[in-house]
């Protein structure tokens, strides 16, 4: 472990309180881009972002284990000003020392999850599949990290449409008032005046889909779980979303992704 700043660093540089639960609803200590202040301090003020505070005050005070330690990281990682792609998840990984507040990822060092697995998958079948101009694609998936950081420092938001999790119960902190938030940051990424790729897997994501309006390239299928990512009618592998989502980017001028 390494001292940075006021931080501790743990050996995959992240900040040691990343591999701890959360411990308190003190939203004023999860650090975010200014960008996205306005969006998340009406929502913290709101009706809505009141409850959800009371609720999970009230989950931790009964002793309840929640993930992660900072719900927000995806807003601090990743500016609204540089956001490119939109994932939208479903909720954080509900097993100790795996969510650090980004969809899909885990913290580096821990075993890769079958949803991401997949995901790997299907960036090494496009990138084969399209050859060497899609290189950016490309990536050794023997050294590959369950970490997806790198994608957000570029642009990726990776956005779970709800923020938090108990231990050992997946969706147990849905419909409790995350989901508004969510709206809210969708809809400023697509009043932002820059044209995002969105990539809705599975019937969460694809609620959002009305939200979305402009000139954006919005994609669409299955969720990457091994219990749909074959299935009709838009199985995930084989999707080839990120090839698309490169190509666009390119498109419109912009670099594009390092999905490796």
């Amino acid at each position: 472990m390494s001292i940075q700043g006021n931080f501790a660093f743990d050996d995959g540089g992240l900040p040691a309180a990343a591999s701890e639960r959360l411990t308190a609803w003190n939203p004023t200590h999860w650090p975010i881009d200014p960008g996205w202040a306005p969006v998340v301090d009406g929502f913290l003020a709101s009706p809505t972002g009141q409850k959800l505070g009371q609720f999970i005050a009230e989950r931790l005070a009964d002793g309840v284990v929640i993930y992660p330690s900072h719900p927000l990281r995806a807003l601090e990682l990743t500016p609204l000003s540089a956001v490119k792609v939109v994932i939208l998840g479903q909720d954080p990984y509900h097993g100790p020392n795996q969510a650090h507040g980004l969809a899909f990822s885990v913290r580096h060092g821990n075993r890769i999850p079958p949803s991401l697995r997949n995901i790997f998958k299907e960036i090494d079948r496009g990138a084969a599949q399209v050859g060497a101009a899609a290189a950016p694609l490309q990536g050794p998936p023997r050294l590959r990290s369950g970490s997806l950081d790198a994608w957000a420092q570029q642009g990726v938001l990776l956005l779970n449409t709800c923020m938090t999790v108990e231990d050992g119960a997946p969706g147990s902190h849905a419909k409790q008032g995350w989901e508004a938030l969510t709206d809210a940051l969708v809809q400023v990424v697509v009043e932002s005046g820059r044209a995002v790729v969105f990539m809705l897997w599975g019937a969460h994501a694809q609620a959002k889909r009305d939200l979305i309006k402009g000139d954006h390239l919005v994609l669409t299928a299955n969720h990457p779980s091994p219990l749909s990512a074959n299935r009709p009618p838009q199985p995930f592998l084989g999707c080839g979303h990120f090839a698309a989502a490169n190509a666009w980017l390119q498109s419109r001028g912009c670099k594009a992704i390092n999905w490796s």
